[in-house]
């Protein structure tokens, strides 16, 4: 039986979906409001998968495909829209993960974004750097960034991307997004030759190495506004991360660049709502002040932590304040807010069973 790309699509459009699995062994998945659900259809084949992928892909996509066994490309299907795919292998068969991206910028109120995003999006230089896990809506956030640059700005913005997951049409800037795979080798190389383009912004899908990095770092230093992502789980980890990257004798160097250029660190988390319907954005917010330009530049990132919980006349949180705020307006479960709290004896500490001291 020929797979039909299009009605599982369109299904998970239809019921919300935030991703859709096809694997072989099993029905078409969805994931919705964080569960995975199967859809009322045979268990997928092998043959189903390589024919499917067979008609999807392009020679190009599958020769990178052969050489790397992975590949993450987008692709906008007609009156269903654009869907981020990414193929791996598993047990020699191909099986395919693909996101449903946004059809529309949601307003920071509806993302549930707190209003110092709005803040740092207008900052004109320095880096801005959005962490978290995958699947906590990172993406999302860069996008409504970029999306409010282009509302507010006359500015020439150039993002590189792995794949393009929102097309942003020319408002008040100039839009130029770049495609990992089609329209550049890898990121690295992109942002090269993104500082010869004049940009006045530059937004990077993920800061996945060393040299992707210290160019990243050189453009922030050098009068551009760098909007990026990490797969770290909070501002500490976050410089820990980038100090990491290099080798020892280079890292004094790189914490110099980060304490002058950072401006901030959005860490993000996406939880189960108390309701049970749908999920509820949790925000760590390091705002970079003197004083943590100073830990950064001492190599004393542990000390951040410190300045985050003290910071709230700069609108810093950490993500343990998030969930307790979450957790006293009924948004959260007690159990949903300890599970996440990075110091679960202190959150337990201001709560006592349950309820708020």
């Amino acid at each position: 039986m020929k797979v039909n790309l299009d009605q599982i699509l369109k299904a998970g459009r239809e019921l919300g979906a935030s991703d859709i699995h096809l694997v072989r062994g099993v029905a078409p998945a969805f994931r919705v409001h964080g569960d995975i659900r199967l859809a009322r259809h045979e268990p997928l084949t092998e043959e189903m998968l390589r024919s499917l992928i067979d008609q999807l892909l392009t020679d190009k996509h599958k020769r990178i495909l052969e050489e790397e066994w992975q590949l993450c490309f987008s692709r906008h299907w007609p009156e269903v829209g654009r869907f981020r795919a990414s193929i791996y292998f598993h047990g020699g068969c191909p099986e395919m993960a693909i996101r449903v991206s946004e059809t529309e910028i949601r307003p920071r109120e509806a993302l549930r974004l707190p209003a110092v995003i709005d803040e740092l999006t207008r900052r004109p230089t320095g880096l801005i750097l959005i962490t978290g896990p995958t699947g906590v809506g990172k993406t999302t956030t860069l996008n409504y960034m970029v999306d409010l640059i282009n509302r507010e700005r006359r500015a020439k913005i150039v993002t590189i991307e792995d794949p393009v997951e929102f097309v942003h049409e020319n408002r008040s800037s100039i839009v130029i997004q770049q495609e990992v795979h089609t329209d550049t080798p890898s990121f690295s190389k992109a942002l090269i030759h993104v500082l010869r383009q004049d940009p006045d912004v530059i937004a990077i899908g993920e800061m996945r190495d060393q040299e992707t990095i210290a160019t990243a770092l050189t453009a922030a230093e050098t009068g551009h506004l760098v909007l990026a992502t990490l797969h770290t789980p909070d501002a500490v980890q976050t410089i820990q991360r980038i100090y990491g990257t290099f080798p020892a004798e280079q890292q004094n160097n790189i914490a110099y660049q980060v304490s002058n250029s950072l401006q901030a660190i959005v860490a993000q988390n996406l939880l189960p709502r108390a309701d049970g319907k749908g999920q509820i954005l949790a925000c760590e917010i390091c705002v970079a002040t003197p004083a943590i330009r100073k830990f950064i530049r001492d190599g004393e990132a542990h000390l951040i932590i410190n300045e985050i919980q003290t910071g709230k006349k700069f609108q810093m949180q950490t993500m343990d304040t998030a969930l307790l705020d979450l957790y006293q307006r009924g948004e959260i479960t007690y159990d949903t807010a300890l599970s996440f709290a990075r110091d679960a004896n202190q959150f337990r500490e201001k709560t006592s069973n349950g309820t708020v001291r």
